[in-house]
């Protein structure tokens, strides 16, 4: 963990860095010293139909969701959450002076027993490590 999911407005994408917010978003993740790099997933998703505030075609959003496993204290989530919304305002400062936009980040907690998964990703490392 975690899960970092950025949903953000169509209107937006001409003008957004992508990849430099995602990129920024998972080493802001991996910085906190929270999560193994094995564990961090970092994606993005744009919302064609989408109305924001008065409906103004202009308005736009940026959601981040930071979905994190059980056992951190809140005040490290509350880290987590206040960090990925400075890389988010630095990556997107541009956007943000010339464009209306809401931009938000959410922490939540993933429910332990209700989590089924199977990550591959340390094995193929550990491979190549011993190589």
């Amino acid at each position: 963990m975690p899960h970092v999911i950025v949903e953000y407005s169509a209107n937006l994408e001409p003008e957004m860095n992508l990849a430099g917010l995602i990129d920024g978003l998972h080493e802001t993740a991996l910085a906190t010293g929270l999560f193994d790099i094995d564990g961090i997933r970092s994606r993005a998703v744009c919302r064609d139909v989408f109305k924001v505030g008065d409906g103004n075609p202009e308005n736009g959003f940026v959601h981040i969701t930071a979905r994190v496993g059980q056992g951190r204290p809140a005040d490290a989530r509350q880290g987590l959450g206040k960090a990925l919304l400075a890389t988010a305002e630095r990556a997107l400062a541009d956007l943000l002076a010339t464009t209306p936009v809401s931009l938000a980040v959410e922490v939540h907690e993933i429910d332990r027993a209700m989590t089924f998964r199977r990550n591959t990703i340390r094995e193929r490392r550990n491979r190549e490590t011993a190589s």
